[in-house]
């Protein structure tokens, strides 16, 4: 068996489970797809929700009993490609999501422009899309879903996978169902790194930008150094009366893309963000937060806090259901 992976920092290395070339992990009959397998772009996470769907219609059993052929778990762009597929192939399948269609896109600001590549669509056809919003690419979504009648169930949250002679029985929030496969597309950030400092748990303190204007007039800090740190802090920024400062435990942002680093060194030099690298947050109160830089403590005015630390994998759930999880380090 091997692991589909992209990138994987040198110096922590990142979590990945291990799949085959057919996105079957080490548990026969449950699949893997998008960014939980390491493949967060959108094109690529619904060519593997795709292909995954073909990989184990492949081996589907004969009529086994069990409710549904394949139960699907997301609704990001991976499972999206999957249900698509999988109704274009005539699979009796439930797909599922714990929140709403789009995964980690619908949790995406309000505005961010998405970069991807035009795909095929199951049953839809191509999507041409290279640059559109996040809200004209779920509106296309939802109207795809409209018009194909395929049926995901919103708002409900896997508990466990337990595995039967006859293939699964998944335990969710709204009841069990019983499957011959499972593939879960569920992403990697559902559960946010949390800092685990004093005052974490204030009200202020939020783990994703919705809205960059409900922060006008106040004082923001961002905790992060990744693409989605950045790219909140330079829209906060944007909000009339701002004042945004980016704390980040690194020396520079190598791991975000050019152009945000770009922006952020020209609002930095024009004062309109702050920067505190090799910075950790020591502490929150209600007024203030409070950094250590370079053995020193720096005390700043504060409204707001928003952690883009990245999120957790659910190791523990997969340990649970008996997939294996490789950590991978190096480069692309």
């Amino acid at each position: 068996m091997r692991s589909i992976w992209c990138l994987a920092p040198k110096a922590g290395g990142v979590d990945i489970p291990q799949v085959d070339d057919q996105f079957e992990t080490n548990v026969p009959g449950i699949y893997i797809a998008g960014e939980l397998g390491g493949m967060g772009l959108i094109r690529n996470a619904i060519e593997q929700g795709k292909a995954a769907v073909l990989a184990l219609a492949k081996k589907m059993p004969r009529a086994t009993g069990n409710s549904h052929q394949v139960i699907i778990v997301g609704a990001g762009p991976a499972g999206f490609g999957a249900v698509l597929k999988a109704q274009e192939l005539g699979l009796k399948y439930l797909a599922i999501d714990q929140d709403s269609l789009g995964g980690t896109v619908f949790k995406y600001p309000r505005g961010k422009i998405v970069m991807t590549q035009p795909v095929d669509l199951p049953i839809a056809g191509k999507m041409h899309f290279k640059e559109t919003s996040k809200e004209d690419l779920l509106q296309f979504w939802r109207e795809i879903e409209a018009k194909t009648g395929i049926k995901i169930q919103y708002n409900t949250m896997v508990a466990s996978i337990l595995t039967q002679d006859t293939g699964f029985v998944v335990k969710t929030s709204q009841g069990e169902y019983s499957a011959d496969k499972v593939l879960l597309a569920i992403g990697r950030r559902g559960t946010p790194r949390k800092l685990g400092v004093p005052g974490e748990d204030l009200p202020k303190v939020v783990y994703q930008l919705i809205d960059p204007e409900q922060y006008a007039g106040k004082k923001v800090l961002i905790v992060g150094g990744g693409d989605s740190a950045l790219e909140a802090a330079l829209s906060i920024a944007d909000a009339d009366g701002t004042e945004v400062s980016v704390s980040y435990r690194s020396d520079s942002f190598s791991r975000a893309k050019a152009k945000n680093r770009e922006r952020i060194d020209e609002y930095a030099s024009t004062s309109r963000i702050k920067l505190y690298l090799s910075s950790n947050v020591s502490s929150i109160s209600e007024r203030e937060v409070t950094l250590e830089q370079d053995g020193e403590a720096v005390k700043l005015a504060n409204d707001a806090v928003i952690v883009n630390a990245g999120g957790i994998l659910p190791t523990g759930f997969l340990k649970e259901t008996g997939i294996i999880v490789d950590t991978k380090y190096g480069t692309a």
